[in-house]
């Protein structure tokens, strides 16, 4: 009878679980007890850690969505696009955690932080490129293939192109709705009309709410909305009733 309580897995660790998940390293990755100003430091950082974590993941399947895309795998791509949009999903619920963060208790955080800021999150930054590069091969396979994304929305039979649009429009809005929450949580903690540990005023981050990945995306939105069978016809300005 095989013996499971034999480790397998060669590296660090007491026992295979260790070993494969690197238990160990991860969880040494937080600020010892010692060097701790505040306990809601472990807080602070384990939802910061975990949030790069999850979009390591999310833009490992963006990459892979964009070289789908490429080949023409477009629904296999969009699986993957529903994948990484979970992972921002999970990543903005998180933020909750931050609201037992008392906005006095942070101020004492914040000076063992240094210059650092989310603008410096190498998931962030990976989001922003992976996101253009998925942008750029979704506009070149539509140039490739002389797609009109209006018909493609007009069509009753709803196609690959359409559900690795709507993919694609689901990442953009799940990342917008991760700055929103991001927005409030940061205005909880340190208020409006300061700034951020670069200097940076908080009222920028509302610029970033409304930026677009795939703008050509959201622009057939208005267009259909303009010429649907409720548009208001060309030279005839809508009746409204009088008051």
């Amino acid at each position: 009878m095989r013996d499971y309580s034999q480790q397998v897995l060669s590296g660090e660790g007491s026992n295979d679980y260790a070993r494969y998940m690197r238990t160990d390293a991860l969880l040494a990755l937080q600020r010892h007890p010692e060097e701790v100003l505040h306990r809601d430091e472990l807080l602070f950082q384990i939802v910061h850690q975990s949030t790069e974590l999850w979009l390591k993941l999310a833009c490992s399947e963006l990459r892979e969505a964009t070289a789908d895309i490429q080949r023409g795998e477009l629904d296999s791509a969009t699986a993957l696009l529903a994948r990484a949009s979970l992972a921002v999903e999970l990543v903005t619920d998180q933020l909750e955690m931050m609201r037992y963060l008392s906005p006095w208790d942070f101020q004492t955080i914040r000076t063992v932080l240094g210059h650092g800021s989310g603008a410096d999150s190498p998931g962030w930054l990976s989001v922003r490129r992976d996101s253009r590069a998925l942008g750029q091969a979704f506009a070149a396979l539509v140039a490739k293939r002389g797609i009109d994304l209006a018909e493609t929305y007009r069509a009753e039979r709803k196609g690959e192109i359409y559900r690795l649009a709507e993919a694609m429009i689901e990442w953009d809005e799940r990342v917008s709705l991760w700055r929103v929450r991001h927005y409030k949580v940061t205005t909880r903690i340190i208020g409006h009309q300061v700034s951020g540990t670069q200097g940076t005023p908080v009222e920028m981050l509302t610029k970033l709410i409304a930026h677009k990945f795939f703008p050509e995306l959201w622009e057939v939105r208005t267009h259909l909305t303009d010429t649907g069978p409720m548009a208001e016809p060309q030279g005839e300005p809508m009746q409204t009733s009088s008051p």
